[in-house]
Protein backbone atom coordinates (compact mmCIF):
# COMPACT_ATOMS: atom_id res chain seq x y z
CA UNK A 1 0.00 0.00 0.00
CA UNK A 2 0.94 3.22 -0.70
CA UNK A 3 1.86 5.88 2.07
CA UNK A 4 -0.78 8.11 3.12
CA UNK A 5 0.23 11.33 1.40
CA UNK A 6 0.37 9.03 -2.33
CA UNK A 7 -2.90 8.03 -1.15
CA UNK A 8 -4.34 11.60 -0.58
CA UNK A 9 -3.01 12.17 -4.45
CA UNK A 10 -4.30 8.79 -5.58
CA UNK A 11 -8.06 9.96 -4.10
CA UNK A 12 -7.84 12.95 -5.78
CA UNK A 13 -6.85 11.83 -9.21
CA UNK A 14 -10.05 9.48 -8.66
CA UNK A 15 -12.75 12.50 -7.82
CA UNK A 16 -12.58 10.94 -4.47
CA UNK A 17 -13.38 13.39 -1.18
CA UNK A 18 -9.96 13.32 1.05
CA UNK A 19 -11.05 14.22 4.47
CA UNK A 20 -9.39 13.98 8.01
CA UNK A 21 -11.37 10.75 8.62
CA UNK A 22 -9.36 9.29 5.36
CA UNK A 23 -6.57 10.93 6.17
CA UNK A 24 -6.81 8.85 9.76
CA UNK A 25 -7.15 5.54 7.98
CA UNK A 26 -4.56 6.05 5.26
CA UNK A 27 -2.28 6.08 8.40
CA UNK A 28 -3.80 3.15 10.94
CA UNK A 29 -3.57 1.20 7.64
CA UNK A 30 -0.14 1.96 6.15
CA UNK A 31 2.60 -0.64 7.15
CA UNK A 32 -0.28 -2.45 9.01
CA UNK A 33 0.67 -6.06 9.22
CA UNK A 34 -2.28 -6.84 11.81
CA UNK A 35 -4.80 -7.42 8.76
CA UNK A 36 -7.59 -5.59 10.54
CA UNK A 37 -11.20 -6.12 10.02
CA UNK A 38 -13.45 -2.73 9.63
CA UNK A 39 -14.94 -3.07 12.78
CA UNK A 40 -11.47 -3.27 14.21
CA UNK A 41 -10.28 -0.92 12.23
CA UNK A 42 -13.51 1.67 13.61
CA UNK A 43 -12.32 0.91 16.95
CA UNK A 44 -8.73 2.35 16.64
CA UNK A 45 -10.09 5.20 14.33
CA UNK A 46 -12.93 5.89 17.24
CA UNK A 47 -9.73 6.18 20.14
CA UNK A 48 -8.55 9.06 18.23
CA UNK A 49 -10.97 10.47 16.70
CA UNK A 50 -14.18 10.41 18.46
CA UNK A 51 -17.48 10.82 15.85
CA UNK A 52 -15.70 9.07 12.86
CA UNK A 53 -18.72 6.98 11.20
CA UNK A 54 -18.49 3.01 10.81
CA UNK A 55 -19.77 4.00 7.21
CA UNK A 56 -16.99 6.14 6.55
CA UNK A 57 -14.55 2.83 7.42
CA UNK A 58 -16.50 0.58 4.84
CA UNK A 59 -16.37 3.12 2.59
CA UNK A 60 -12.36 4.23 2.67
CA UNK A 61 -12.35 0.25 2.89
CA UNK A 62 -13.92 -0.41 -0.32
CA UNK A 63 -12.52 2.07 -2.49
CA UNK A 64 -9.11 1.19 -1.72
CA UNK A 65 -9.80 -2.22 -2.14
CA UNK A 66 -11.39 -1.42 -5.34
CA UNK A 67 -8.47 1.02 -6.25
CA UNK A 68 -6.10 -2.05 -5.76
CA UNK A 69 -4.17 -0.92 -2.46
CA UNK A 70 -5.91 -3.49 -0.07
CA UNK A 71 -6.68 -6.91 -0.49
CA UNK A 72 -9.71 -8.26 1.75
CA UNK A 73 -9.15 -11.29 2.78
CA UNK A 74 -11.18 -14.10 4.31
CA UNK A 75 -10.21 -16.98 6.74
CA UNK A 76 -13.59 -19.46 7.14
CA UNK A 77 -16.62 -17.92 8.49
CA UNK A 78 -15.16 -14.97 10.03
CA UNK A 79 -15.69 -11.24 8.92
CA UNK A 80 -13.30 -9.87 5.47
CA UNK A 81 -9.72 -8.78 7.13
CA UNK A 82 -7.90 -6.17 5.09
CA UNK A 83 -4.30 -6.73 4.13
CA UNK A 84 -2.04 -3.53 2.92
CA UNK A 85 0.20 -6.06 1.43
CA UNK A 86 -0.95 -6.94 -1.90
CA UNK A 87 2.39 -8.40 -2.96
CA UNK A 88 1.88 -11.92 -4.06
CA UNK A 89 2.10 -13.60 -0.47
CA UNK A 90 -0.18 -16.52 2.12
CA UNK A 91 -1.51 -16.39 5.35
CA UNK A 92 -0.80 -18.24 8.76
CA UNK A 93 -3.77 -17.81 10.63
CA UNK A 94 -3.49 -18.80 14.24
CA UNK A 95 -6.74 -20.88 15.62
CA UNK A 96 -6.15 -19.79 19.21
CA UNK A 97 -5.73 -16.34 19.60
CA UNK A 98 -6.44 -14.67 16.07
CA UNK A 99 -3.65 -13.53 14.85
CA UNK A 100 -2.43 -13.64 11.08
CA UNK A 101 0.73 -13.32 9.63
CA UNK A 102 1.97 -13.10 6.12
CA UNK A 103 4.13 -15.78 4.39
CA UNK A 104 5.89 -16.34 1.37
CA UNK A 105 5.70 -19.73 -0.19
CA UNK A 106 8.68 -19.87 -3.00
CA UNK A 107 7.47 -21.51 -6.42
CA UNK A 108 3.61 -21.52 -5.36
CA UNK A 109 2.76 -21.18 -8.71
CA UNK A 110 4.78 -23.92 -10.02
CA UNK A 111 3.81 -26.14 -7.41
CA UNK A 112 1.85 -29.85 -8.45
CA UNK A 113 -1.19 -29.94 -7.42
CA UNK A 114 -3.40 -33.18 -8.18
CA UNK A 115 -6.93 -32.44 -9.66
CA UNK A 116 -6.17 -29.55 -11.42
CA UNK A 117 -5.92 -31.07 -15.01
CA UNK A 118 -7.38 -28.93 -17.58
CA UNK A 119 -8.19 -25.96 -14.94
CA UNK A 120 -6.02 -23.09 -15.37
CA UNK A 121 -6.14 -20.91 -12.36
CA UNK A 122 -5.59 -17.03 -12.03
CA UNK A 123 -4.53 -17.21 -8.68
CA UNK A 124 -4.16 -19.27 -5.52
CA UNK A 125 -4.35 -18.24 -2.03
CA UNK A 126 -3.04 -20.78 0.64
CA UNK A 127 -3.82 -20.49 4.38
CA UNK A 128 -2.06 -22.02 6.84
CA UNK A 129 -4.05 -22.91 9.86
CA UNK A 130 -2.76 -24.32 13.21
CA UNK A 131 -0.71 -21.93 16.63
CA UNK A 132 1.10 -19.35 16.66
CA UNK A 133 4.60 -19.75 18.49
CA UNK A 134 2.79 -17.48 21.43
CA UNK A 135 0.23 -20.04 21.60
CA UNK A 136 2.04 -23.20 21.25
CA UNK A 137 4.31 -23.02 24.04
CA UNK A 138 0.92 -22.86 26.30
Amino acid sequence: MRSPAQLVDAFRAQGLKVTPQRQLLFRLLHDNDRHPTADTLYAQATSEMPGISLRTVYQTLTDLTAMGELDQVTFGSGPAHFDPNVADHHHAVCDVCGAITDVYVDGADQLAIDGLAGFRPDSASIVFHGSCASCART
